[in-house]
């Protein structure tokens, strides 16, 4: 049996501008803003150690004189950092277009929200999404927020958001994580402002192979708001 190649590379989502957060986020990104006294993208970077990789990419706008400043050597544990400013802001899909040169030519690697929580098993959503051979693979969970991933008996991905037209009612919540292949970038024609979610739903429409893994274990939460952020600082536990 033919081992996979590891998930080296990593495109981490730091673009956002945190309006709900404020005033936190007056002069930080939201991933940057403080979580059980580090930087809450610091624990990202810790989980996508765990998972193997050792590069990765982060897209800038909001205060970006800030990453540079949290992180000075560009590194971050046992991954080196490369940043990638927005002027304009461009969105998910726009984002990762504008880093295919970092990505192309690497295999399978993960895109990551800049400002969730999480303990979830990366090695078990690769394995899924290597075993199935998928162009992208969602990581969902069946609870924690809205359920809005329609998930179909072979594993695929039916609708997001109602948006696919299929009348399927969403079961699933998407964590912020996916496993994609190099080849999504001949997907997306250009670099500009444009969600993933527009892609991956065309993609769903043609019978492209974005599929879905569920992870219920570990802990995840979206740090996005004010209570929710009170509540992972206050758990200490964890």
């Amino acid at each position: 049996m033919t081992s996979r190649p590891p998930v080296s590379r990593a495109f981490i989502l730091g673009a956002g501008l945190g309006t709900r957060l404020r005033p936190l986020t007056d002069n930080l990104p939201k991933p940057l803003v403080p979580v059980r006294g580090r930087p809450l993208v610091a624990w990202g970077l810790e989980h996508l150690a765990g998972a193997g990789v050792s590069e990765a990419i982060i897209n800038t706008h909001h205060a970006p004189d800030q990453w540079k400043k949290t992180f000075p050597t560009s590194r971050q544990g046992g991954i080196r950092l490369t940043f990638r400013h927005e002027p304009v802001l461009l969105d998910t899909g726009g984002g990762l277009k504008n880093v295919e040169d970092f990505l192309a030519g690497h295999g399978t690697f993960l895109i990551y929200n800049g400002d969730i929580l999480t303990s979830l098993p990366l090695d078990r959503a690769i394995a899924h999404h290597q075993r199935e051979a998928n162009l992208a693979t969602m990581v969902l969970r069946s609870t924690g927020g809205p359920l809005h991933v329609a998930l179909g008996g072979d594993g695929r991905i039916s609708d997001i958001w109602g948006m696919a037209g299929t009348g399927r009612p969403g079961t699933f919540l998407f964590t912020g994580i996916h496993v994609v292949e190099p080849e999504i970038f001949r997907h997306i024609p250009e670099v500009r402002v444009e969600s993933i979610i527009t892609i991956y739903l065309d993609l769903i429409r043609k019978g492209g192979r974005i599929g879905g893994v569920v992870l219920d274990e570990g802990e995840w939460s979206d740090v996005g708001t004010k209570a929710e952020y009170e509540r992972v600082n206050q758990s200490s536990d964890n």
